[in-house]
């Protein structure tokens, strides 16, 4: 069942009919402040970068990955999940996540998994299926800043960068809103049908 299919139950009390986002801190600031500007991102992003149809160039592939990059970190929700995973980066740095010592994810072991489903759930938040495909291929070969992150963040920011370059893939320059060409139909033309007389 969508949830769009759902009835719409009675309203939650105090709910406003419009949210003031101008005290809100930006995400971008906050990745920002860790050393994830746009432009390191994007770099990422662009060295697994393939020439596809909306996306010919690179050029082309800059700007739009960068589109869809920002709308992605526009949701309130994305943002929370991404700071969730900064957060748990700076404390298995110290040594304070439950059943783990420093030690243990300073190693990044291979046992730890919990990583992978929060890149997973980033990047499939995004895009759909597609992006866990693009998660996997910058998980896996870690370009640019990547290569530098910790266990949780290296995860974060593949789940990120791949939910941005699948959309990138699939919406192009376009938006993913191709122009409809109007065709002239040609006038039908007229066939003279001949009369046809049966002999009796």
């Amino acid at each position: 069942m969508k949830l769009s299919n759902i009835k719409k139950e009675k309203k939650k009390e105090n709910q406003p009919e419009k949210l003031d986002g101008s005290e809100t801190i930006s995400i971008m600031k906050v990745l920002e402040g860790e050393g994830l500007s746009e432009e390191v991102l994007v770099s990422a992003a662009m060295e697994l970068y393939v020439p596809h149809p909306g996306v010919e160039t690179r050029e082309i592939a800059e700007k739009v990955f960068k589109r869809e990059m920002l709308h992605a970190l526009s949701d309130p929700n994305l943002s929370i999940l991404l700071y969730a995973g900064l957060l748990l980066e700076k404390a298995g740095e110290k040594g304070d996540l439950p059943g783990m010592t420093k030690e243990t994810f300073n190693k990044d072991l291979t046992f730890l998994i919990v990583d992978e489903v929060i890149g997973m759930s980033i990047a499939k938040y995004i895009s759909g299926d597609k992006g866990i495909f693009e998660y996997v291929r910058f998980d896996k070969l870690k370009p640019g800043i990547l290569s530098k992150l910790g266990p949780f963040m290296d995860d974060v920011i593949a789940g990120l960068i791949g939910g941005a370059s699948a959309n990138m893939y699939s919406r192009g320059k376009s938006d993913g809103i191709k122009p409809v060409k109007k065709k002239k139909l040609a006038k039908p033309k007229r066939v003279k049908v001949a009369k046809v007389g049966f002999a009796g």
